[in-house]
């Protein structure tokens, strides 16, 4: 499976636990995958040991996930420029099945890990050892709870992004 479907089948996975109560609206240039009606943003990011493009040498590679600011957002057709993380939570995915078992469809073949986005470190991206040192992951029929209990602190700790961002 390609990287840029495993992606989309990431936040298809996650949509399945977390709707109706989030809103799934990842698009082309969607600043975050998920939202809720109290302002809550959450952003999925997915990676995997089993690469379609790998050779049976390079299959094997430390995970990591893009978490660089982004320099703006589309609000409709207009564009505002502010460089920031916009999602209050971030969800990584990862599939560590290497064999011809590998599946990527399968939820229960994910780990996730849930973290606040005030917990990521100053840099562009992240490897699978730094995020387990924030958090343990979870499998595919706790991540709901996870997800919510998460969801709680952060709104019991701060404003969410989205009023932060008017």
């Amino acid at each position: 499976m390609t990287n840029t479907l495993r992606g989309l089948i990431a936040e298809a996975i996650v949509a399945t636990l977390l709707e109706p109560d989030w809103r799934w609206c990842s698009a082309d240039y969607a600043a975050w995958d998920f939202d809720r009606g109290d302002g809550l943003r959450l952003e999925v990011k997915q990676s995997a040991v089993r690469q379609s493009w790998a050779q049976p040498k390079t299959m094997y590679r430390p995970a990591t996930f893009d978490i660089a600011p982004r320099t703006g957002r589309y609000d409709g057709d207009v564009w505002l420029a502010q460089e920031r993380r916009w999602a209050d939570i971030y969800v990584f995915a990862h599939h560590s099945v290497a064999d011809d078992t590998a599946d990527h469809r399968d939820p229960a073949q994910w780990t996730f890990y849930v973290v606040p986005t005030a917990e990521l470190p100053a840099q562009k991206t992240i490897g699978l050892a730094r995020v387990r040192t924030l958090i343990a992951g979870c499998g595919f029929a706790d991540l709901h709870a996870a997800v919510a209990e998460l969801a709680s602190r952060v709104l019991s700790n701060q404003t969410p992004l989205f009023e932060r961002s008017r």
